[in-house]
């Protein structure tokens, strides 16, 4: 079965202190559903029309375990925390199997 991933990259951050109420309840809440946390905030080089940003990435073992723990009520929670203290492009893709 493919596996599923979050792809998350941070295009701006605005608010540092709703950053990191969102990573104290979101990790827990990934970690709840399963996920892996594969990379976040490492190094980043862009190409093309990309961002030097944050960049996180999520393993989860399939593609609808990933899309349950986004729609969790944990993450949810999480999301709550960090409304407008980002500007991220967020998406869940399917692995190659």
């Amino acid at each position: 079965m493919p596996k599923g991933y979050w792809v998350s990259v941070y295009r701006t951050i605005s608010d540092p202190e709703k950053l990191d109420a969102y990573n104290k309840l979101a990790a827990p809440a990934v970690k709840a559903g399963g996920g892996r946390i594969l990379t976040r905030g490492s190094r980043v080089v862009a190409y093309d029309a990309g961002i030097a940003e944050r960049t996180v990435l999520i393993e989860f073992d399939s593609f609808e375990q990933a899309v349950a723990a986004h729609e969790s009520a944990a993450y949810q929670e999480a999301l709550v925390t960090l409304s407008d203290g980002v500007e991220r492009d967020f998406r869940i893709v399917e692995g190659i199997d």
